[in-house]
């Protein structure tokens, strides 16, 4: 390097730019690693339980697991009611989006007596053939706890009819699934009823009510069992955010947009993601937080907390703004995506209370 003599120092004002530029630059190189931030190393084995058709959140769900990098869906099973015709939307719903590779399997139909389901969705899963053979949901389940002991986790997002069947076929292969994430029950409060005020108390929640003795058996059944109930699952997807999903022209986003459409009756309800809170939870616990209860399903489906040694972690609480953050980045990119969830998680929670310093600091000018 030449040496610089007094007449050419460089002015203060000079190094301090230089010295700026360096800092920018270092950041960008840090961001972009951080973004292209390779895939876990290792990944969750699911197997989805959906009465997908019905109402849309299952749609919403299956969507948020097909987005997530953080699983290895081993197969998902229709429950309840026609599950032909479930398995005949998935099987459109996976190969418009791609992932035709997934295994479907077909489960018990059941119903409850003289209150026959008619699937708002039935057009979209219509346009596959009626002939369409799948395996038996029971059989899956089974032989796939066989061949992977203690490394499933089962995200039961329907009337549990299956799981009760796989009960009582085989308790104590059942009992080497690693855990049973479940979206049932209504511990203290139910349905439209909010987190803070008054509440009228619990109801029948619908997983629930449609096959009671199947709830009955999973809840007693010694596997690690993660409840996510009406409690904490009502959390809205508004207009705003449904804009912002189908305006993207994704593949999953077009299947969600004719899915809402025909469950909507194309008319702009909004839809309550039920269903995938309990997705969320599998990958990301913080985002629920639980604690520990003992629950009995009793006779007319409500869900009792007892005394006693816990059976289930139950998460009774959670926040719209922080799933929201997590939901909408998986669900509009045009793939699945990396992310450092905790990180992002921080990050909301430190725009949220820069806001609200804003406010208050606006306020008290006035």
């Amino acid at each position: 390097m030449m040496p610089i003599t007094l007449g050419e120092r460089p002015s203060v004002r000079l190094v301090a730019g230089v010295f700026a530029l360096c800092i920018l630059l270092s950041s960008a190189m840090s961001a972009q690693t951080a973004n292209s931030a390779p895939p876990p190393s290792t990944t969750e084995k699911i197997i989805i339980d959906t009465d997908i058709g019905s109402d849309i959140d299952d749609a919403f769900a299956v969507g948020l697991a097909l987005q997530s990098p953080e699983f290895k869906i081993l197969g998902i099973s229709t429950a309840w009611g026609d599950t032909h015709l479930r398995a005949r939307l998935l099987t459109r719903f996976l190969k418009e989006t791609g992932h035709s590779d997934i295994p479907i399997a077909m489960g018990i139909a059941k119903q409850r007596p003289g209150k026959p389901e008619i699937l708002s969705q039935a057009p979209y899963a219509e346009r596959i053939p009626a002939d369409q053979k799948y395996p038996n949901a029971v059989d899956f389940l089974l032989e796939q706890i066989r061949l992977h002991p203690g490394e499933i986790t089962l995200i039961s997002i329907g009337p549990e009819t299956n799981l009760g069947a796989a009960i009582d076929r085989d308790a104590a292969t059942f009992r080497k699934l690693k855990r049973v994430v479940l979206m049932g029950g209504s511990v203290y409060r139910g349905y439209s009823q909010f987190n803070y005020g008054k509440t009228r108390g619990p109801d029948p929640e619908w997983n629930i009510l449609c096959d009671i003795q199947a709830a009955q058996k999973v809840f007693s059944s010694g596997v690690p069992l993660y409840v996510m109930p009406l409690d904490s699952t009502q959390i809205k997807l508004q207009e705003l955010e449904r804009a912002e999903i189908f305006k993207t022209g994704s593949a999953l986003a077009d299947a969600l947009l004719v899915l809402y459409t025909q469950w909507s009756h194309g008319t702009a309800q909004t839809p309550t993601l039920f269903d995938a809170i309990a997705v969320a939870y599998a990958m990301h616990p913080e985002l629920c937080p639980t604690q520990p209860l003992r629950l009995r399903i009793d006779d007319q489906a409500f869900t009792r907390v007892e005394s006693g040694p816990p059976n289930a972690q139950v998460c009774l609480r959670s926040s719209s703004d922080q799933f929201l953050e997590f939901f909408m980045p998986r669900i509009v990119s045009p793939g699945v995506i990396t992310e450092n969830v905790n990180e992002r998680l921080l990050k909301f929670g430190r725009d949220k209370s820069a806001n609200v310093s804003q406010i208050a600091e606006r306020t008290a000018a006035r």
